[in-house]
């Protein structure tokens, strides 16, 4: 019979190894995970990080490095209802940076650009934690 400190042990042991992958590769998320971000810049080849996750109360600016205006706002297009705070940033001029209001519900927000709502690197979230 063994004691309540012996299985105490192997319960331990089988969670431990449990725990191992046992494989030689890791696997690949399906999705790459937000990154934790306050700045999201602008440039010709789209928006750098395209998902950003902040703390609750946070502001996340916006800088347009590209050479032409960027016209950054909430989704849905075209009525911009679903996080207002995003658009606050609106129309970037090139150059330009503007920072959204203060993010203060926990959830996910889209942006797009208004003036290019299809072009997929300029349409993004920020997650509030």
């Amino acid at each position: 019979m063994r004691s309540p400190v012996s299985r105490v042990l192997l319960v331990v042991i089988a969670v431990a190894l449990a725990g191992c992958s046992g494989g030689d590769s890791p696997s690949e998320p399906s999705n790459p995970p937000p990154v934790q971000a306050t700045t999201i810049t602008i440039t010709s080849a789209g928006a750098n990080p395209l998902h950003v996750e902040v703390a609750l109360g946070t502001r996340v600016r916006f800088i347009n490095n590209d050479n032409r205006p960027h016209n950054m706002a909430s989704d849905p297009h075209p009525i911009h209802t679903d996080c207002p705070v995003i658009n606050q940033v609106g129309l970037l001029q090139p150059g330009q940076m503007r920072e959204t209001g203060n993010l203060v519900e926990v959830r996910t927000c889209g942006f797009h650009d208004h003036d290019n709502p299809t072009i997929q690197t300029l349409n993004g979230s920020i997650t509030t934690k």
